[in-house]
């Protein structure tokens, strides 16, 4: 029998979710600034586009946060 879908912590998941992601983009553009001179112009290239995801990732998880609090009103 399948699990019941229960969505009640999705918000507080998201949330956290966009917490961890923001902080993954202070880390790494902390890196770039620490080791800037050691980075080949790809490698930071390759940071910045992941921040890039990183962005867009948590413009999603707040379109997702609307959405339930939509749901649940």
């Amino acid at each position: 029998m399948a699990k019941p879908d229960d969505r009640s912590d999705n918000v507080e998941k998201l949330q956290e979710m966009i917490q961890n992601t923001m902080e993954n983009i202070r880390e790494s553009r902390d890196y770039v600034k620490a080791h800037a001179d050691e980075l080949t112009p790809e490698e930071r290239a390759n940071i910045e586009q992941k921040n890039q995801r990183r962005e867009e990732s948590i413009e999603g998880f707040r379109s997702e946060i609307q959405d339930e609090n939509a749901r649940l009103q």
